[in-house]
């Protein structure tokens, strides 16, 4: 079989794969944008401008086929979607909880870390996020009351 033939082939069998990922991209896009616009005025974080992450611009450029095109498309949404989230979601991490991660050889920290606590840092910790030291044994956990009053009614 010809190198061409063959690649050509290998391609045409892996689009149903690319394109299934549509569907699931869209709904996460929605719900995001849900999560987005509404928790972070809540947080009151700035809102992450979804232009400056999802470009579309490549189907413009007059010497790609109508399939490159199409693909250039997909592939700028896509990219650009994960980008975006990955904004969101950092900033989600930095409001709740900045921490980095233990450092191992094997795993290559996010970029929006780079400012986060160091692990194991408490005292840090406790500075930024204002958090009342750990209970002794035997003391009621802070959260522990609050969640049994929502469980269980007390309000």
């Amino acid at each position: 079989m010809e190198a061409a033939t063959y690649r050509y082939l290998k391609r045409l069998a892996s689009l149903p794969f690319i394109w299934m990922m549509v569907l699931p991209m869209v709904f996460l896009d929605f719900f995001a944008e849900i999560y987005h616009h509404i928790c972070f005025p809540l947080y009151e974080i700035p809102l992450i401008k979804r232009p400056k992450y999802i470009k579309i611009d490549r189907h413009k450029l007059e010497y790609l086929s109508p399939t490159d095109k199409i693909n250039c498309v997909y592939c700028g949404y896509a990219n650009g979607l994960m980008h975006y989230l990955t904004e969101i979601a950092g900033e989600t991490e930095r409001y709740w909880c900045g921490i980095k991660h233990e450092q191992s050889a094997d795993f290559i920290p996010p970029k929006h870390h780079a400012d986060f606590i160091e692990y194991g840092d408490r005292r840090a910790f406790e500075r930024i996020y204002a958090v009342a030291p750990t209970p002794k044994a035997g003391a009621q956990n802070q959260w522990g009351g609050f969640l049994d009053k929502v469980l269980h009614g007390g309000w």
